[in-house]
């Protein structure tokens, strides 16, 4: 089944994993999902907060290097699983296309607005869509090619090429949401072989490993202060996977995914009271696009999946 995840903070990604027993809770549902959102954008309101003064590639490895320690809980389930060549070498390539995603999304939340950052990032679900049709011979439909032809009209809007100069930290994003992507079509492919857990714990360690060398290269020292926001960081990006779960396990997507609209609030205002961002109304309405094809395109999912079950429970 498919699922709004996070890549990367603040980042919704269809991702594929088992389909969970799902309540009849909505308000539960809505409210962890909120409790999710702010902790995604509270992570990315505070890789702002650093700014530049540690370089791109190492504030990423400091941020999932410390996140590790959440991950002890997981080590024994991980550690009983059995592993094949084939599965370490997907888990590899997941881990170096995720690598590269991340720091590209750390660069470019140094350079360009909360707003922009937010926006952009609900492109990840289309170019997954686009991936999935390409490469895992997935059928596509009209209305879904309608959806990511707005999304892509929104992208425009935001970017305004010719009408504004942009900078590398807008080229940054576009790249980022690319690799996500691939990462995301990979662990596609891996949810139909290994848990939920192995998935998200494998991408953990690999992404730390693959960080390591370029935080090395352009290291800085830190202080005390600055390792404590980054352990911060982590907690709210474990957190914010943590509710999104308990959210999807309380009520339907068709009632959790719209609340995902609320980051691009929430970062718009963060932006604009914290950082000084002046409020863009091109970004929001560009934004806006995204959030509804990205939205519709979860629920027709959704939709799809329901018919196909009941198609098989009635055969």
């Amino acid at each position: 089944m498919h699922k709004l995840s996070t890549s990367s903070p603040a980042v919704p990604i269809l991702e594929t994993t088992p389909t969970a027993v799902r309540g009849d809770k909505p308000v539960a549902g809505v409210l962890w999902m909120i409790a999710s959102g702010l902790c995604f954008v509270g992570l990315t309101a505070g890789v702002k907060h650093l700014g530049q003064e540690i370089p791109a590639a190492q504030s990423a490895f400091l941020r999932y290097f410390l996140g590790l320690i959440f991950l002890l809980p997981m080590v024994n389930t991980m550690r009983r699983e059995p592993m094949t060549p084939s599965l370490w070498r997907a888990f590899g390539w997941r881990g170096a296309m995720h690598t590269i995603g991340v720091i590209l999304w750390f660069y470019a939340m140094t350079r360009i607005p909360l707003a922009e950052v937010s926006a952009m990032g609900y492109l990840n679900p289309i170019w997954i869509s686009i991936g999935a049709v390409l490469f895992l011979g997935e059928r596509i439909r009209l209305r879904r090619i309608v959806a990511i032809v707005i999304a892509i009209l929104g992208a425009l809007i935001i970017l305004r090429p010719g009408l504004r100069e942009l900078n590398a930290g807008h080229l940054a994003m576009l790249v980022t949401s690319l690799f996500f992507a691939a990462s995301y079509l990979i662990a596609k492919r891996l949810s139909d072989q290994v848990s939920p857990t192995m998935i998200v714990g494998m991408l953990s360690i690999t992404v730390t490993i693959g960080l390591a060398p370029f935080a090395i290269a352009v290291w800085e020292p830190i202080t005390w202060t600055q390792a404590g926001w980054f352990l911060l960081l982590a907690g709210f990006a474990t957190a914010g996977h943590y509710l999104m779960t308990f959210a999807f396990a309380a009520a339907p997507i068709s009632v959790t995914q719209p609340v995902t609209a609320l980051q691009l609030v929430w970062s718009v205002t963060l932006g604009a009271l914290l950082f000084s961002e002046p409020v863009d109304m091109w970004v929001v309405g560009g934004g806006g696009m995204i959030v509804s094809a990205v939205i519709f395109i979860a629920f027709r999912e959704h939709q799809l999946r329901r018919a196909e079950k009941s198609a098989s429970v009635s055969t």
